[in-house]
């Protein structure tokens, strides 16, 4: 989701579409391709393997949720607590560490990333408590907090070097499928799993736990393309700003931001609980065709409209998400499966193009310098928007039917697209 623009040699590079902002790095390193068995090509391969099963892991529980409800009591409103414990950990992450691989090298922060997101599916194995859920997927948001600028930038770097002459649209398709992709990936193997293999609990996480392993063993063979600095700057945390000249378009990229990230959670937390029970349809397969489907629609959509002017991409975005938003609330007060699916890839769609969007904007409003800040802003927006509308659905159904609930979230994200569209469209 990265947009194609040029920044220069000390602006921070546009953003992964679920990452930290991704800064310029030094000079390749010389000597990584003669201590590694890995070429930049295989390396390039290898990462993307290692980020689409990073990404994929995060989503596994989204088909799940109505067996921990069966088994362990969840409460409607407890689901979407272990579901934003995740964009915690991310923030936290993402603050905190997302900006180290600038320093200490691309390897040496992907591979401990991955490997954290082995010890989440190992605490997934322990135990189906709900401190234990909670506390995994914390742990789980931690490590890709870590992983998602880290390996948008690690895949830049390296097909620059596998393929000099090439421009970075082959990197940039690479990392937003991976990413994208992931999410629509891991809850529909999850569910065929879950369906199909037994133990619905433990298999997903024990398949995605020696997928994770394999991609950890990858890593460490990859050539690594940041030659860390010998003196070593004071530490600090990732820095957000607010660019000062256009501060209501900016909050208006937020505000359209927040919205796109609540629908996608919506997908991943709730939404496969609406189809087991309002929709009475149990299968665990089902569940996780739901969420593949609405990310598969935000992944082609972005790739689709990926030349289009970014204020064309924002109405587009917008309309898409609105309607699809009202097409899923109309489904679940009928119900009707078939309106639900299609109203979900119509809102997913709409939300992975109003991000992309969002993110073109905030590029060109920010100073060239403070471009990296900017992004940090866009993205603490973005998990917001993850956690708390769909916190905010979870407290309404501990009062209201789920269907009261959900018609207030749609209702909530729809005010907030018709708030920002004038000041985002007018640009």
């Amino acid at each position: 989701m990265s947009p194609q623009t040029a920044t220069p040699r000390h602006a921070a590079r546009p953003a992964s579409p679920i990452g930290a902002p991704v800064r310029p790095h030094p000079r390749p390193h010389p000597r990584s391709t003669r201590r590694l068995p890995l070429g930049h090509g295989s390396g390039f391969r290898v990462i993307a393997f290692a980020f689409l099963v990073a990404m994929a892991f995060t989503a596994v529980p989204a088909p799940l949720w109505a067996l921990y409800q069966a088994r362990e009591g969840f409460s409607t409103f407890m689901v979407t607590v272990a579901f934003a414990a995740y964009a915690v950990g991310v923030v936290v992450s993402l603050f905190l560490a997302g900006h180290l691989s600038d320093r200490l090298g691309r390897r040496r922060v992907l591979l401990p990333a991955v490997i954290v997101e082995a010890l989440a599916a190992v605490m997934f194995l322990t135990s189906t408590s709900l401190g234990v859920v909670i506390a995994a997927r914390v742990v789980s948001g931690l490590g890709i907090g870590m992983i998602t600028a880290t390996a948008t930038a690690h895949l830049s770097e390296l097909h620059a070097a596998a393929r000099p002459r090439a421009g970075r649209g082959r990197s940039d398709l690479v990392s937003t499928t991976a990413n994208m992709g992931g999410f629509a990936v891991g809850p529909l193997v999850s569910g065929l799993l879950a369906q199909y293999a037994g133990a619905p609990l433990r298999t997903p996480y024990l398949v995605f736990l020696g997928l994770l392993l394999l991609a950890a063993a990858g890593v460490a063979l990859v050539p690594e393309t940041v030659e860390p600095a010998g003196e070593r700057p004071a530490y600090r945390p990732q820095r957000v700003t607010v660019p000062a000249a256009s501060r209501p378009a900016f909050f208006a990229a937020c505000g359209a931001t927040l919205a796109a990230f609540a629908v996608l959670g919506l997908f991943t937390s709730l939404g496969p609980v609406f189809v087991a029970g309002t929709m009475h349809h149990p299968s665990r397969a089902l569940a996780g065709l739901v969420p593949f489907l609405v990310f598969g629609s935000a992944a082609g959509a972005q790739a689709v409209l990926l030349r289009v002017a970014a204020r064309r991409q924002l109405a587009i975005g917008l309309t898409a998400m609105v309607l699809g938003l009202a097409a899923v609330t109309a489904a679940v007060w009928l119900p009707g499966l078939g309106l639900f699916v299609a109203g979900g890839m119509a809102a997913g769609a709409g939300a992975g193009v109003l991000f992309k969007g969002t993110v073109s904007t905030v590029v060109t409003l920010a100073e060239p310098r403070r471009r990296g800040e900017a992004l940090a802003g866009l993205f603490l927006a973005a998990y917001i928007g993850l956690a708390v509308p769909v916190l905010g659905l979870g407290v309404g159904t501990l009062y209201v039917p789920q269907r009261v609930a959900l018609l207030g979230f749609a209702a909530a994200l729809v005010a907030i697209c018709a708030s920002v569209s004038h000041r985002l469209l007018r640009r």
